[in-house]
């Protein structure tokens, strides 16, 4: 099969003058020729795309592949990741992942959490203050987390983001807003554990691969946020959890994945509150897949899931879709 490969190479736009943070979504050359040589080792034939603008002058040339395997995030606005398969969908080339309205959903955490809630999985109460004079209106009890609403890779949170009064909240919510440019959104603080569960396929064949429980080695309130990311090997360690909580997370996550209509493989995040209930936090349909630092292949790894089977898990997965819609 001739694949097509669309992603965004971090160092391209840091040549371009964008900052870290900018780009801490962005791929690393690792990613790309992890991604590029499990498909080679299957039998495919990759072209290495890039970035939206790349794929617009390819498409514009004439160029055709018989599948995209898209990791591309995007750059601009809430609409940033939905920017690639759109293109894609007007020149009916398929690909992997999700589709343009379900992540343009997923990548705004608030109107995500509006239709999980619908469905009536359990997700924390929230407000989404949209600017300084909402801040104000937040009628939920104390402690609350702040976060931007439409950032990955734990932008925006740091241990500020627990906030335990008016005056707290007031100044996280300010500096949210001034320094990202969109909402903030305020949620319950959950006090329990936190799970990530990996998930593989789509619609009725999805299924979970694996809980993974965020174990916090560093003293203070347990933060999963961009710092701590950054430097998992030291603040974090990561165990596969399948005792009755992460059973429900599991079974919570994958609920969320089938009602939110995402694709192929991915992960939901997930924390407990104080009665231990595994509460719905948000949906990464386009989730990192670094063979070594991401969430997903480490489950994997944990799991003895090989890179390249996971790959081609994804692979036969959105392969499914060429001859038949899939929602």
């Amino acid at each position: 099969m001739n694949v097509g490969f669309t992603f965004d190479l971090r160092d391209e736009y840091l040549a371009e003058g964008y900052g870290l943070e900018e780009t801490a979504e962005f791929d690393r050359p690792d990613t790309v020729d992890g991604i590029a040589g499990a498909l080679e080792s299957l039998g495919h034939e990759v072209t290495r795309i890039g970035h939206c603008r790349s794929l617009v002058e390819r498409l514009a040339r004439g160029e055709r592949w018989d599948l995209v395997f898209n990791i591309a995030e995007g750059l601009h606005g809430f609409g940033r990741e939905a920017q690639v398969p759109a293109l894609l969908d007007l020149y009916r080339i398929p690909y992997t992942f999700s589709g343009p309205m379900v992540l343009s959903l997923c990548l705004h955490k608030a109107l995500t959490k509006r239709v999980v809630r619908d469905s009536g999985l359990p997700t924390p109460d929230f407000f989404q203050v949209r600017r300084p004079e909402d801040i104000a209106r937040v009628n939920l009890p104390f402690p609350l987390f702040a976060k931007p609403v439409a950032e990955g890779t734990g932008k925006g949170i740091s241990p500020d983001s627990r906030v335990t009064g008016p005056a707290e909240l007031d100044r996280v919510c300010r500096r949210l807003l001034e320094e990202f440019d969109q909402p903030v959104l305020v949620e319950t603080y959950l006090p329990g554990r936190e799970f990530t569960v990996g998930i593989i396929g789509t619609g009725p064949r999805a299924r979970s691969i694996g809980v993974m429980e965020v174990l916090f080695t560093a003293a203070g309130p347990g933060i999963y946020g961009y710092v701590t990311k950054a430097d998992y090997e030291r603040r974090v360690r990561y165990e596969l959890a399948d005792d009755e909580p992460a059973r429900q997370a599991a079974e919570t996550a994958l609920a969320a994945w089938r009602v939110l209509g995402c694709r192929d493989a991915g992960r939901v995040d997930l924390r407990c509150d104080c009665a231990g209930v595994p509460n719905f936090i948000e949906v990464n349909p386009l989730a990192g897949l670094n063979p070594t630092h991401s969430d997903l292949p480490i489950i994997c790894r944990l799991k003895g899931i090989r890179f390249d089977e996971l790959v081609l898990e994804i692979m036969e997965s959105a392969a499914s879709r060429l001859n038949r819609e899939e929602i």
